[in-house]
Protein backbone atom coordinates (compact mmCIF):
# COMPACT_ATOMS: atom_id res chain seq x y z
CA UNK A 1 0.00 0.00 0.00
CA UNK A 2 1.43 3.38 -1.00
CA UNK A 3 2.61 5.92 1.56
CA UNK A 4 0.16 8.59 0.36
CA UNK A 5 -2.69 6.15 1.08
CA UNK A 6 -1.39 4.81 4.40
CA UNK A 7 -0.52 8.17 5.95
CA UNK A 8 -4.09 9.56 6.11
CA UNK A 9 -5.36 6.27 7.52
CA UNK A 10 -2.73 6.03 10.26
CA UNK A 11 -2.19 9.70 11.06
CA UNK A 12 -5.02 11.94 9.86
CA UNK A 13 -7.92 9.75 11.05
CA UNK A 14 -6.66 9.31 14.66
CA UNK A 15 -5.76 13.01 14.76
CA UNK A 16 -9.39 13.84 13.98
CA UNK A 17 -10.50 11.52 16.78
CA UNK A 18 -8.06 13.22 19.16
CA UNK A 19 -9.47 16.70 18.51
CA UNK A 20 -12.76 15.52 19.97
CA UNK A 21 -11.00 14.55 23.22
CA UNK A 22 -8.59 17.45 23.66
CA UNK A 23 -11.28 19.82 24.99
CA UNK A 24 -12.10 17.29 27.75
CA UNK A 25 -8.67 15.89 28.66
CA UNK A 26 -6.13 18.45 27.48
CA UNK A 27 -3.78 18.34 24.49
CA UNK A 28 -1.33 15.60 25.55
CA UNK A 29 -3.85 13.26 27.19
CA UNK A 30 -6.34 13.83 24.40
CA UNK A 31 -3.77 12.90 21.74
CA UNK A 32 -2.68 9.79 23.65
CA UNK A 33 -6.25 8.65 24.20
CA UNK A 34 -7.29 9.45 20.63
CA UNK A 35 -4.42 7.62 18.94
CA UNK A 36 -4.48 4.65 21.34
CA UNK A 37 -8.27 4.26 21.02
CA UNK A 38 -8.08 4.44 17.22
CA UNK A 39 -5.23 1.93 16.91
CA UNK A 40 -6.71 -0.44 19.48
CA UNK A 41 -10.04 -0.41 17.68
CA UNK A 42 -8.39 -0.82 14.27
CA UNK A 43 -6.15 -3.73 15.31
CA UNK A 44 -8.88 -5.45 17.29
CA UNK A 45 -11.30 -5.33 14.38
CA UNK A 46 -8.63 -6.74 12.03
CA UNK A 47 -7.80 -9.61 14.41
CA UNK A 48 -11.46 -10.43 15.06
CA UNK A 49 -12.24 -10.48 11.34
CA UNK A 50 -9.24 -12.67 10.46
CA UNK A 51 -10.20 -15.19 13.15
CA UNK A 52 -13.92 -15.07 12.44
CA UNK A 53 -15.91 -17.64 10.42
CA UNK A 54 -16.76 -14.81 8.01
CA UNK A 55 -13.20 -14.64 6.63
CA UNK A 56 -13.02 -15.99 3.02
CA UNK A 57 -10.57 -18.78 3.96
CA UNK A 58 -11.82 -19.45 7.49
CA UNK A 59 -12.55 -23.08 6.53
CA UNK A 60 -8.86 -23.89 6.02
CA UNK A 61 -6.97 -25.02 9.16
CA UNK A 62 -3.70 -23.59 10.38
CA UNK A 63 -1.93 -22.12 13.42
CA UNK A 64 -4.04 -19.52 15.21
CA UNK A 65 -1.40 -16.78 15.14
CA UNK A 66 -0.69 -17.42 11.46
CA UNK A 67 -4.28 -16.42 10.72
CA UNK A 68 -3.68 -13.11 12.49
CA UNK A 69 -0.37 -12.08 10.85
CA UNK A 70 2.12 -13.40 8.31
CA UNK A 71 4.86 -12.26 10.67
CA UNK A 72 4.12 -15.43 12.65
CA UNK A 73 5.16 -17.60 9.68
CA UNK A 74 8.27 -15.46 9.23
CA UNK A 75 9.19 -15.91 12.90
CA UNK A 76 8.89 -19.69 12.59
CA UNK A 77 10.90 -20.00 9.40
CA UNK A 78 13.42 -17.14 9.42
CA UNK A 79 16.10 -19.51 10.75
CA UNK A 80 16.09 -21.12 7.31
CA UNK A 81 14.03 -24.22 8.08
CA UNK A 82 10.97 -23.24 6.07
CA UNK A 83 10.55 -26.63 4.38
CA UNK A 84 10.85 -28.49 7.65
CA UNK A 85 8.16 -26.27 9.15
CA UNK A 86 5.87 -26.57 6.13
CA UNK A 87 6.09 -30.36 6.23
CA UNK A 88 5.20 -30.28 9.92
CA UNK A 89 2.16 -28.11 9.13
CA UNK A 90 0.96 -30.52 6.46
CA UNK A 91 1.46 -33.51 8.75
CA UNK A 92 -0.64 -31.80 11.41
CA UNK A 93 -3.35 -30.01 9.42
CA UNK A 94 -3.58 -31.88 6.11
CA UNK A 95 -3.08 -31.09 2.42
CA UNK A 96 -4.10 -27.43 2.62
CA UNK A 97 -2.90 -25.18 5.45
CA UNK A 98 -3.56 -21.51 6.13
CA UNK A 99 -0.17 -19.89 6.74
CA UNK A 100 -1.27 -16.26 6.79
CA UNK A 101 -4.34 -14.05 6.92
CA UNK A 102 -4.71 -14.48 3.14
CA UNK A 103 -2.39 -17.32 2.15
CA UNK A 104 -2.46 -21.12 1.97
CA UNK A 105 0.05 -23.83 1.13
CA UNK A 106 -0.99 -27.03 -0.67
CA UNK A 107 0.49 -30.54 -0.72
CA UNK A 108 -2.00 -32.06 -3.17
CA UNK A 109 -0.38 -32.91 -6.54
CA UNK A 110 -3.78 -32.69 -8.27
CA UNK A 111 -3.67 -28.91 -7.67
CA UNK A 112 -0.52 -28.32 -9.74
CA UNK A 113 -2.22 -28.05 -13.14
CA UNK A 114 -5.25 -25.95 -12.09
CA UNK A 115 -3.07 -23.56 -10.08
CA UNK A 116 -0.06 -23.17 -12.38
CA UNK A 117 -1.21 -24.43 -15.79
CA UNK A 118 -2.29 -22.38 -18.78
CA UNK A 119 -5.73 -21.86 -17.23
CA UNK A 120 -4.29 -21.28 -13.76
CA UNK A 121 -3.55 -18.18 -11.73
CA UNK A 122 -0.94 -15.45 -12.30
CA UNK A 123 1.91 -14.88 -9.89
CA UNK A 124 1.27 -13.46 -6.44
CA UNK A 125 2.66 -10.30 -4.81
CA UNK A 126 5.65 -12.08 -3.22
CA UNK A 127 7.80 -11.31 -6.27
CA UNK A 128 7.23 -7.58 -5.99
CA UNK A 129 8.23 -7.75 -2.34
CA UNK A 130 11.34 -9.87 -2.97
CA UNK A 131 12.55 -7.57 -5.73
CA UNK A 132 11.85 -4.35 -3.83
CA UNK A 133 9.08 -3.12 -6.11
CA UNK A 134 11.26 -2.24 -9.13
CA UNK A 135 9.96 0.19 -11.72
CA UNK A 136 10.74 -2.37 -14.43
CA UNK A 137 10.37 -5.86 -12.95
CA UNK A 138 12.50 -8.72 -14.22
CA UNK A 139 10.83 -11.61 -16.00
CA UNK A 140 10.32 -13.64 -12.83
CA UNK A 141 8.51 -10.72 -11.19
CA UNK A 142 5.97 -10.15 -14.00
CA UNK A 143 2.44 -10.67 -12.65
CA UNK A 144 0.45 -9.75 -15.77
CA UNK A 145 0.19 -13.01 -17.81
CA UNK A 146 0.03 -11.22 -21.18
CA UNK A 147 3.00 -9.00 -20.38
CA UNK A 148 4.89 -12.03 -19.06
CA UNK A 149 4.21 -13.90 -22.29
CA UNK A 150 5.52 -10.97 -24.33
CA UNK A 151 8.62 -10.53 -22.15
CA UNK A 152 9.36 -14.24 -22.29
CA UNK A 153 9.60 -14.47 -26.08
CA UNK A 154 13.35 -13.67 -26.31
CA UNK A 155 14.00 -16.05 -23.41
CA UNK A 156 12.20 -18.83 -25.27
CA UNK A 157 14.43 -18.26 -28.29
CA UNK A 158 17.52 -18.14 -26.09
CA UNK A 159 16.72 -21.50 -24.49
CA UNK A 160 15.31 -23.35 -27.49
CA UNK A 161 16.75 -26.76 -28.34
CA UNK A 162 18.84 -25.28 -31.16
CA UNK A 163 20.18 -22.45 -28.98
CA UNK A 164 21.13 -24.78 -26.13
CA UNK A 165 23.06 -26.92 -28.60
CA UNK A 166 24.96 -23.79 -29.64
CA UNK A 167 25.98 -23.31 -26.00
CA UNK A 168 27.62 -26.76 -25.78
CA UNK A 169 31.16 -25.45 -26.49
CA UNK A 170 30.79 -22.88 -23.68
CA UNK A 171 29.57 -25.56 -21.26
CA UNK A 172 32.36 -27.93 -22.32
CA UNK A 173 35.00 -25.27 -21.80
CA UNK A 174 33.82 -24.50 -18.29
CA UNK A 175 33.27 -28.15 -17.32
CA UNK A 176 36.82 -28.89 -18.45
CA UNK A 177 38.02 -26.03 -16.25
CA UNK A 178 36.11 -27.46 -13.30
CA UNK A 179 37.68 -30.90 -13.79
CA UNK A 180 41.16 -29.42 -14.08
CA UNK A 181 40.70 -27.19 -11.07
CA UNK A 182 39.51 -30.04 -8.86
CA UNK A 183 42.12 -32.46 -10.22
CA UNK A 184 44.93 -30.01 -9.50
CA UNK A 185 43.97 -30.16 -5.84
CA UNK A 186 43.85 -33.93 -5.49
CA UNK A 187 44.48 -35.15 -1.97
CA UNK A 188 43.35 -31.84 -0.49
CA UNK A 189 40.11 -31.26 1.40
CA UNK A 190 38.05 -28.84 -0.66
CA UNK A 191 34.51 -27.50 -0.47
CA UNK A 192 32.69 -29.00 -3.45
CA UNK A 193 29.72 -26.65 -2.90
CA UNK A 194 31.96 -23.63 -3.43
CA UNK A 195 33.65 -25.14 -6.49
CA UNK A 196 30.31 -25.93 -8.09
CA UNK A 197 29.36 -22.30 -7.40
CA UNK A 198 32.57 -21.08 -9.07
CA UNK A 199 31.69 -23.20 -12.11
CA UNK A 200 28.07 -22.04 -12.41
CA UNK A 201 28.93 -18.34 -12.02
CA UNK A 202 31.81 -18.58 -14.50
CA UNK A 203 29.56 -20.33 -16.99
CA UNK A 204 26.59 -17.97 -16.54
CA UNK A 205 28.94 -15.00 -16.87
CA UNK A 206 29.96 -16.42 -20.26
CA UNK A 207 26.40 -17.15 -21.26
CA UNK A 208 24.88 -13.83 -20.20
CA UNK A 209 27.64 -11.32 -20.93
CA UNK A 210 30.05 -13.19 -23.19
CA UNK A 211 32.53 -13.57 -20.29
CA UNK A 212 33.05 -12.15 -16.83
CA UNK A 213 34.57 -14.14 -13.96
CA UNK A 214 37.40 -16.68 -13.76
CA UNK A 215 36.74 -18.06 -10.30
CA UNK A 216 37.70 -21.65 -11.11
CA UNK A 217 41.01 -20.65 -12.62
CA UNK A 218 41.84 -18.42 -9.67
CA UNK A 219 40.50 -20.87 -7.08
CA UNK A 220 37.86 -18.56 -5.66
CA UNK A 221 37.40 -14.87 -5.06
CA UNK A 222 38.86 -12.23 -7.34
CA UNK A 223 38.90 -8.61 -6.20
CA UNK A 224 36.10 -9.39 -3.78
CA UNK A 225 33.64 -10.32 -6.54
CA UNK A 226 32.58 -13.64 -4.96
CA UNK A 227 31.96 -11.88 -1.67
CA UNK A 228 29.89 -9.20 -3.39
CA UNK A 229 27.86 -11.77 -5.29
CA UNK A 230 27.16 -13.93 -2.26
CA UNK A 231 26.42 -10.89 -0.10
CA UNK A 232 24.04 -9.54 -2.71
CA UNK A 233 22.41 -12.94 -3.03
CA UNK A 234 21.48 -12.83 0.64
CA UNK A 235 19.26 -9.90 -0.26
CA UNK A 236 18.23 -10.76 -3.81
CA UNK A 237 17.48 -14.40 -2.98
CA UNK A 238 17.37 -16.02 0.40
CA UNK A 239 17.74 -13.91 3.57
CA UNK A 240 16.37 -10.37 3.99
CA UNK A 241 14.09 -10.70 0.97
CA UNK A 242 12.60 -13.77 2.63
CA UNK A 243 10.79 -11.39 5.00
CA UNK A 244 9.72 -9.21 2.08
CA UNK A 245 8.40 -12.28 0.27
CA UNK A 246 5.94 -12.94 3.07
CA UNK A 247 5.26 -9.30 3.93
CA UNK A 248 5.55 -7.59 0.52
CA UNK A 249 4.45 -4.14 1.67
CA UNK A 250 7.42 -3.95 4.05
CA UNK A 251 10.06 -3.78 1.31
CA UNK A 252 8.19 -0.90 -0.32
CA UNK A 253 9.14 1.25 2.67
CA UNK A 254 12.48 -0.35 3.56
CA UNK A 255 13.96 0.45 0.15
CA UNK A 256 13.36 4.14 0.86
CA UNK A 257 15.67 3.99 3.90
CA UNK A 258 19.32 5.05 3.39
CA UNK A 259 21.50 1.95 3.08
CA UNK A 260 18.49 -0.36 3.34
CA UNK A 261 19.42 -2.35 0.24
CA UNK A 262 23.11 -1.58 -0.24
CA UNK A 263 24.17 -5.08 -1.31
CA UNK A 264 21.42 -5.19 -3.92
CA UNK A 265 22.52 -1.84 -5.35
CA UNK A 266 26.11 -3.11 -5.53
CA UNK A 267 25.00 -6.15 -7.49
CA UNK A 268 22.92 -4.01 -9.84
CA UNK A 269 25.93 -1.74 -10.39
CA UNK A 270 28.06 -4.77 -11.29
CA UNK A 271 25.40 -6.01 -13.70
CA UNK A 272 25.06 -2.55 -15.27
CA UNK A 273 28.83 -2.35 -15.77
CA UNK A 274 28.98 -5.74 -17.49
CA UNK A 275 25.94 -4.95 -19.61
CA UNK A 276 27.52 -1.71 -20.79
CA UNK A 277 30.68 -3.60 -21.76
CA UNK A 278 28.59 -6.14 -23.65
CA UNK A 279 26.65 -3.38 -25.45
CA UNK A 280 29.93 -1.71 -26.42
CA UNK A 281 31.65 -4.86 -27.64
CA UNK A 282 28.64 -6.02 -29.62
CA UNK A 283 27.73 -9.56 -30.53
CA UNK A 284 30.63 -11.97 -30.94
CA UNK A 285 28.48 -15.06 -30.34
CA UNK A 286 24.86 -15.98 -29.75
CA UNK A 287 24.93 -15.72 -25.99
CA UNK A 288 21.88 -14.93 -23.85
CA UNK A 289 22.51 -11.20 -24.18
CA UNK A 290 22.22 -11.63 -27.95
CA UNK A 291 18.56 -12.57 -27.52
CA UNK A 292 17.64 -10.36 -24.56
CA UNK A 293 18.93 -7.20 -26.25
CA UNK A 294 17.23 -8.15 -29.56
CA UNK A 295 20.50 -8.47 -31.46
CA UNK A 296 18.79 -11.22 -33.42
CA UNK A 297 16.33 -8.58 -34.69
CA UNK A 298 13.25 -10.69 -34.05
CA UNK A 299 11.35 -8.07 -32.02
CA UNK A 300 10.11 -4.95 -33.82
CA UNK A 301 11.30 -2.64 -31.04
CA UNK A 302 14.52 -2.99 -29.04
CA UNK A 303 13.89 -3.35 -25.31
CA UNK A 304 15.07 -0.57 -22.97
CA UNK A 305 18.52 -1.10 -21.52
CA UNK A 306 17.19 -1.09 -17.98
CA UNK A 307 15.01 -4.09 -18.84
CA UNK A 308 17.90 -5.99 -20.42
CA UNK A 309 20.13 -5.27 -17.43
CA UNK A 310 17.42 -6.45 -15.05
CA UNK A 311 16.85 -9.67 -16.99
CA UNK A 312 20.59 -10.25 -17.36
CA UNK A 313 21.08 -10.08 -13.61
CA UNK A 314 18.14 -12.43 -13.14
CA UNK A 315 19.69 -14.94 -15.54
CA UNK A 316 23.08 -14.73 -13.83
CA UNK A 317 21.72 -15.23 -10.32
CA UNK A 318 18.91 -17.68 -11.07
CA UNK A 319 20.93 -19.76 -13.50
CA UNK A 320 24.03 -20.01 -11.35
CA UNK A 321 22.66 -20.37 -7.85
CA UNK A 322 19.93 -22.89 -8.63
CA UNK A 323 22.15 -25.21 -10.68
CA UNK A 324 24.79 -25.13 -7.95
CA UNK A 325 22.13 -26.16 -5.42
CA UNK A 326 20.98 -29.20 -7.38
CA UNK A 327 24.50 -30.29 -8.34
CA UNK A 328 25.67 -30.08 -4.72
CA UNK A 329 22.67 -32.08 -3.48
CA UNK A 330 23.16 -34.68 -6.21
CA UNK A 331 26.87 -35.18 -5.52
CA UNK A 332 26.13 -35.41 -1.80
CA UNK A 333 23.56 -38.13 -2.52
CA UNK A 334 25.92 -40.03 -4.83
CA UNK A 335 28.68 -40.04 -2.21
CA UNK A 336 26.22 -41.04 0.51
CA UNK A 337 25.07 -44.08 -1.49
CA UNK A 338 28.03 -46.27 -2.58
CA UNK A 339 25.83 -48.54 -4.70
CA UNK A 340 24.63 -45.51 -6.69
CA UNK A 341 28.21 -44.28 -7.06
CA UNK A 342 29.28 -47.69 -8.39
CA UNK A 343 26.41 -47.99 -10.88
CA UNK A 344 26.85 -44.43 -12.15
CA UNK A 345 30.58 -44.77 -12.62
CA UNK A 346 30.05 -48.10 -14.42
CA UNK A 347 27.66 -46.42 -16.87
CA UNK A 348 30.08 -43.53 -17.41
CA UNK A 349 32.93 -45.97 -18.07
CA UNK A 350 30.75 -47.93 -20.49
CA UNK A 351 30.01 -44.94 -22.71
CA UNK A 352 33.17 -42.95 -22.01
CA UNK A 353 36.01 -45.42 -21.31
CA UNK A 354 39.51 -44.11 -20.51
CA UNK A 355 40.74 -42.00 -23.38
CA UNK A 356 37.23 -41.19 -24.63
CA UNK A 357 36.29 -37.50 -24.62
CA UNK A 358 33.67 -37.22 -21.87
CA UNK A 359 32.96 -33.62 -22.88
CA UNK A 360 31.43 -34.82 -26.13
CA UNK A 361 27.68 -35.02 -25.46
CA UNK A 362 27.00 -37.63 -28.16
CA UNK A 363 26.35 -40.48 -25.67
CA UNK A 364 24.43 -38.51 -23.05
CA UNK A 365 20.95 -39.32 -24.46
CA UNK A 366 21.72 -43.04 -24.01
CA UNK A 367 22.82 -42.76 -20.37
CA UNK A 368 19.61 -43.67 -18.59
CA UNK A 369 21.12 -44.17 -15.14
CA UNK A 370 22.77 -40.74 -15.27
CA UNK A 371 19.37 -39.28 -16.15
CA UNK A 372 17.81 -41.10 -13.20
CA UNK A 373 20.50 -39.74 -10.87
CA UNK A 374 19.77 -36.18 -11.97
CA UNK A 375 16.00 -36.66 -11.72
CA UNK A 376 16.43 -37.97 -8.17
CA UNK A 377 18.70 -35.07 -7.26
CA UNK A 378 16.04 -32.66 -8.49
CA UNK A 379 13.32 -34.56 -6.61
CA UNK A 380 15.08 -34.53 -3.24
CA UNK A 381 16.88 -31.19 -3.59
CA UNK A 382 14.81 -28.83 -5.77
CA UNK A 383 16.34 -25.36 -5.88
CA UNK A 384 13.04 -23.70 -4.92
CA UNK A 385 11.45 -26.25 -2.57
CA UNK A 386 8.64 -24.04 -1.23
CA UNK A 387 7.09 -23.49 -4.66
CA UNK A 388 5.92 -20.46 -6.60
CA UNK A 389 3.14 -18.25 -5.28
CA UNK A 390 0.00 -17.74 -7.35
CA UNK A 391 -3.14 -15.63 -6.81
CA UNK A 392 -6.49 -15.38 -8.65
CA UNK A 393 -6.72 -12.43 -11.02
CA UNK A 394 -8.50 -9.35 -9.60
CA UNK A 395 -12.15 -9.25 -10.56
CA UNK A 396 -12.53 -13.03 -10.94
CA UNK A 397 -13.86 -13.56 -7.38
CA UNK A 398 -11.54 -16.53 -7.04
CA UNK A 399 -10.78 -19.89 -8.62
CA UNK A 400 -11.40 -23.57 -7.93
CA UNK A 401 -8.05 -25.34 -7.49
CA UNK A 402 -8.71 -29.08 -7.44
CA UNK A 403 -10.98 -29.76 -4.45
CA UNK A 404 -10.28 -26.32 -2.94
CA UNK A 405 -11.58 -22.83 -3.62
CA UNK A 406 -9.11 -19.94 -3.54
CA UNK A 407 -10.95 -16.61 -3.15
CA UNK A 408 -9.78 -13.42 -4.81
CA UNK A 409 -7.21 -11.70 -2.61
CA UNK A 410 -5.78 -15.01 -1.40
CA UNK A 411 -2.36 -16.35 -2.37
CA UNK A 412 -1.60 -20.05 -2.75
CA UNK A 413 1.42 -22.19 -3.49
CA UNK A 414 2.15 -25.87 -3.93
CA UNK A 415 5.23 -26.89 -1.99
CA UNK A 416 7.41 -28.84 -4.42
CA UNK A 417 9.44 -30.64 -1.78
CA UNK A 418 6.35 -31.66 0.21
CA UNK A 419 4.89 -33.14 -2.99
CA UNK A 420 8.19 -34.76 -3.97
CA UNK A 421 8.58 -36.43 -0.58
CA UNK A 422 4.99 -37.61 -0.28
CA UNK A 423 4.63 -41.42 -0.25
CA UNK A 424 1.36 -41.05 -2.19
CA UNK A 425 3.44 -39.87 -5.14
CA UNK A 426 6.72 -41.77 -4.79
CA UNK A 427 7.58 -45.00 -2.99
CA UNK A 428 10.39 -44.65 -0.44
CA UNK A 429 10.13 -40.85 -0.74
CA UNK A 430 13.15 -40.10 1.48
CA UNK A 431 15.44 -42.51 -0.36
CA UNK A 432 17.84 -41.46 -3.12
CA UNK A 433 16.87 -44.18 -5.60
CA UNK A 434 17.63 -43.41 -9.28
CA UNK A 435 16.32 -46.86 -10.28
CA UNK A 436 12.74 -45.68 -9.70
CA UNK A 437 12.91 -43.66 -12.93
CA UNK A 438 14.21 -46.62 -14.97
CA UNK A 439 11.56 -48.93 -13.48
CA UNK A 440 8.82 -46.43 -14.31
CA UNK A 441 10.04 -46.24 -17.92
CA UNK A 442 10.16 -50.04 -18.24
CA UNK A 443 13.95 -50.03 -18.61
CA UNK A 444 14.48 -52.05 -15.47
CA UNK A 445 12.42 -54.79 -13.80
CA UNK A 446 11.37 -54.73 -10.18
CA UNK A 447 9.43 -57.38 -8.29
CA UNK A 448 7.63 -54.95 -6.02
CA UNK A 449 4.95 -52.64 -7.37
CA UNK A 450 6.00 -49.06 -6.68
CA UNK A 451 4.19 -45.75 -6.58
CA UNK A 452 5.57 -43.32 -9.14
CA UNK A 453 3.71 -40.22 -10.32
CA UNK A 454 5.84 -38.24 -12.81
CA UNK A 455 3.23 -35.47 -12.76
CA UNK A 456 4.18 -34.84 -9.12
CA UNK A 457 7.80 -34.10 -10.16
CA UNK A 458 7.96 -30.32 -10.61
CA UNK A 459 11.46 -29.02 -9.74
CA UNK A 460 11.30 -26.55 -12.64
CA UNK A 461 7.82 -25.32 -11.67
CA UNK A 462 4.97 -25.78 -14.15
CA UNK A 463 2.93 -23.99 -16.78
CA UNK A 464 3.60 -20.86 -18.85
CA UNK A 465 5.75 -19.31 -16.09
CA UNK A 466 7.92 -22.38 -15.49
CA UNK A 467 11.73 -22.31 -15.56
CA UNK A 468 12.66 -21.27 -19.07
CA UNK A 469 16.23 -22.56 -18.64
CA UNK A 470 15.29 -26.19 -17.91
CA UNK A 471 16.94 -27.64 -21.05
CA UNK A 472 20.17 -25.77 -20.40
CA UNK A 473 20.28 -26.74 -16.72
CA UNK A 474 19.78 -30.42 -17.55
CA UNK A 475 22.54 -30.35 -20.16
CA UNK A 476 24.90 -28.60 -17.73
CA UNK A 477 24.28 -31.21 -15.05
CA UNK A 478 24.70 -34.13 -17.44
CA UNK A 479 28.06 -32.85 -18.67
CA UNK A 480 29.34 -31.93 -15.21
CA UNK A 481 28.46 -35.24 -13.55
CA UNK A 482 29.58 -37.38 -16.49
CA UNK A 483 32.93 -35.62 -16.92
CA UNK A 484 33.81 -35.47 -13.23
CA UNK A 485 32.86 -39.11 -12.67
CA UNK A 486 35.06 -40.17 -15.59
CA UNK A 487 38.09 -38.12 -14.56
CA UNK A 488 37.97 -38.12 -10.75
CA UNK A 489 37.22 -40.19 -7.69
CA UNK A 490 35.42 -38.47 -4.80
CA UNK A 491 35.00 -39.24 -1.12
CA UNK A 492 33.84 -37.30 1.93
CA UNK A 493 36.59 -35.71 4.02
CA UNK A 494 37.62 -38.00 6.88
CA UNK A 495 36.32 -35.76 9.67
CA UNK A 496 33.04 -34.86 7.92
CA UNK A 497 29.69 -36.12 9.18
CA UNK A 498 27.39 -36.36 6.10
CA UNK A 499 24.33 -35.91 8.33
CA UNK A 500 25.34 -32.24 8.61
CA UNK A 501 24.51 -31.57 4.96
CA UNK A 502 20.73 -31.86 5.08
CA UNK A 503 20.65 -30.52 8.62
CA UNK A 504 22.49 -27.35 7.57
CA UNK A 505 20.52 -26.62 4.40
CA UNK A 506 18.94 -23.17 4.58
CA UNK A 507 15.59 -22.66 2.87
CA UNK A 508 14.38 -19.12 2.36
CA UNK A 509 12.65 -19.62 -1.00
CA UNK A 510 15.91 -20.64 -2.72
CA UNK A 511 18.13 -23.20 -1.03
CA UNK A 512 21.49 -22.06 0.36
CA UNK A 513 23.72 -25.12 0.43
CA UNK A 514 26.20 -25.76 3.26
CA UNK A 515 29.84 -26.84 2.98
CA UNK A 516 30.46 -30.17 1.27
CA UNK A 517 34.06 -31.09 2.16
CA UNK A 518 35.44 -33.79 -0.14
CA UNK A 519 38.76 -35.26 -1.22
CA UNK A 520 39.33 -35.88 -4.94
CA UNK A 521 41.82 -38.04 -6.78
CA UNK A 522 42.51 -38.31 -10.48
CA UNK A 523 41.39 -41.64 -11.92
CA UNK A 524 44.15 -41.56 -14.53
Amino acid sequence: MRLDVVSPLLLFAPAVVSTLLISHFGALTGLVLGFSTYYTTLLSSIVIYRLSPFHPIAQYPGPLLAKVSKFYHVSKTYSGKQQQYMRQLHDRYGDIVRTGPNEVIIRDASCIVPLLGTQGCPKGPMYQGRHLWPQIPSLIGMRDPKEHQRRRRPWNRAFSTAAVKDYDPVIQHRVHGLGEGLGARQGEVLDLSDWLGFFTFDFMGDLVYGGWTEMMREGGDHNGLWSILTSGLKHVLPETSFVYEHVPWLSYYVKKLPGGVGAVKTMHALAFSQAEKRYTSGSTSRDLFYYLSNEDGTEKVDPPRSMVISDGLLALVAGADTTKTVLAGTFYSILLNPEVYKCLQAEVDKFYPPGENSLDPKHLPEMQYLEGVIMEGLRLFPAVPSGSQRAPEPGTRGKAIGPYYIPEGTQARVSWLCVHRDSRNFSYPEKFWPDRWLIAEGQQTHTEKIVHDPNAWVPFSFGPANCVGKKLAMQEMRLVICHLMQRLNFRFADDYDPAHYERDLVDRFNIAVPRLPVVVERRD
